[in-house]
């Protein structure tokens, strides 16, 4: 089994498939890359969500705001002008749809997999980081000339298996 090649498609299926379904358009295919250390700042909307299980992650969504007011007022079905917790939170369920979809997919090949909420933020020029994970897939779709950046990083969970009581029992994600 290739993992990112699974991730890579199953993030592609994901994303063209609640696009299709939820917001009534097309994603064209992205193109993929693999980032590794820290990664440039940012500017825009960026929502992630935990993955957890013996293969633990984050999976990413990012655009600029513009993109995340549109994507809003399709789910929506409202005018979305500018970001405020409506476009939060429609990003936050963008996130947990599709990477909810990518989990499923993997569940198949890595076992039971659990999923975190949804975290957004919003501002400019900052930068985020994944503890403990070292190299992301990244997925960037072109769409109404913005960009949906989706990010994936996954790993074996080194504390499988370990002993540990439930008030000391942490996951880097």
């Amino acid at each position: 089994m290739n993992l990112q090649n699974l991730i890579t498609e199953s993030i592609r299926e994901s994303a063209a498939n609640v696009f299709s379904t939820m917001l009534g358009h097309e994603l064209p295919r992205g193109n993929v890359s693999i980032e590794t250390g820290t990664p440039e700042a940012n500017d825009g909307v960026a929502s992630f969500i935990g993955i957890a299980g013996a293969w633990v992650g984050t999976g990413s969504i990012t655009c600029s705001p513009t993109l995340a007011c549109r994507i809003c007022s399709l789910m929506l079905m409202m005018e979305a002008t500018s970001v405020d917790e409506e476009v939060l939170d429609a990003i936050a369920e963008l996130t947990n749809i599709i990477v909810g979809g990518v989990k499923t997919d993997l569940e198949q090949h890595l076992g039971p997999l659990g999923l975190s909420l949804p975290t957004v933020v919003f501002g400019r020029n900052f930068k985020t980081r994944s503890s403990g994970h070292r190299e992301w897939i990244v997925m960037n779709f072109p769409w109404d000339g913005e960009t949906l950046m989706i990010k994936m990083c996954l790993a074996p969970n080194e504390r499988v298996g370990r002993p540990t009581s439930p008030q000391l029992c942490t996951i880097d994600v």
